[in-house]
């Protein structure tokens, strides 16, 4: 049977990050958990998906800004377009980062073989004398 909440420390266990963290998260507007009576928050399959979307976000160099307009705030009425859209601009703004940072790092390839071409050649220099 599939669960159908969790507790935050179930959440914590489960994605590898500490209670704070989601606090955090829910202290930004990210989350929105429910309480019981007794004021313990608990999390639907809702919140443990945009827990994971913030995540993947984190991991790809998002700012926090960034994932919030991505996943929408967790009180604000859901657009899905918009927040595709909004998506797709961030992904294409990294995907042209990750470009200019492989034609650097090309660069700096090609810069650190002909140092050491240079550098063997004159050490061979030396060796020879």
């Amino acid at each position: 049977m599939k669960k159908e909440t969790f507790t935050i420390s179930e959440l914590a266990a489960e994605l590898e990050i500490s209670p704070s963290t989601i606090r955090f998260y829910e202290e930004k507007g990210l989350l929105s958990p429910a309480r019981t009576s007794g004021n313990q928050r608990f999390y639907t399959h809702r919140e443990r998906g945009r827990l994971k979307l913030i995540l993947r976000g984190k991991r790809f160099g998002a700012t926090l800004d960034e994932i919030a307009e991505m996943v929408g705030l967790a009180d604000a009425e859901y657009n899905e377009i918009q927040q595709i859209e909004k998506s797709l601009y961030y992904v294409e703004k990294k995907y042209t980062e990750i470009q200019e940072h492989k034609k650097e790092i090309k660069l700096f390839e090609k810069d650190l073989l002909s140092l050491k071409k240079m550098l063997n050649g004159r050490l061979e220099q030396i060796r020879q004398m």
